[in-house]
């Protein structure tokens, strides 16, 4: 039976499944040279290159909306009543009257 490769390319995707070294983690993330995009060091597909200024861009948005959804998770907890209260009460009879 043949070895298989370690590393190489699927349908343009690239995966690499040798040992990484701590010299090849740090470089892979830190590539000046290279776009926003890079292969990763281990596993399949891409990675933010942090040397590339939208890389931190991208990072800044996501961290953003994950702190706004944190927020907005711990406000229906605070003292002042909420739409989340209102919902958990129970349920509310409504009668319509068709005169």
């Amino acid at each position: 039976m043949a070895d298989k490769p370690s590393s190489g390319e699927i349908l343009g995707i690239p995966y690499n499944f040798d040992r990484p070294s701590l010299g090849r983690l740090l470089s892979s993330y830190w590539q000046p040279e290279k776009g926003m995009l890079v292969e990763k060091p281990f596993g399949i597909g891409y990675t933010l290159n942090l040397a590339n200024w939208r890389s931190w861009v991208v990072l800044a948005v996501a961290g953003g909306l994950y702190w706004q959804q944190k927020g907005s998770e711990t406000a229906g907890s605070g003292g002042t009543p909420s739409e989340s209260d209102d919902e958990d009460s129970g349920p509310v009879e409504v009668i319509v009257d068709d005169d």
